[in-house]
């Protein structure tokens, strides 16, 4: 566990945010926690995903110590 909030997965969660221009986005768990995530995570190897998406992935730290969705895959 980081910051109290468990790593691993794989979490169900809804996009809710992504912006086509710098691949940046959000998600939304079912605990709400909101978690980051960049395009090049997304496994099918498109780079881009729809607002509203039902996705499972994986929480993992990032690189400055916050948590990131990584492993996203479209359900």
């Amino acid at each position: 566990m980081t910051g109290g909030y468990p790593t691993g997965g794989p979490f169900t969660a809804t996009v809710t945010s992504f912006d086509d221009d710098t691949g940046l986005g959000t998600v939304r768990l079912s605990d709400g926690r909101e978690l980051a995530f960049h395009c090049t995570e997304l496994v099918d190897g498109t780079r881009t995903v729809e607002t509203g998406a039902v996705v499972s992935l994986v929480v993992t730290p990032g690189h400055r110590g916050a948590l990131e969705a990584t492993g996203i895959r479209r359900l």
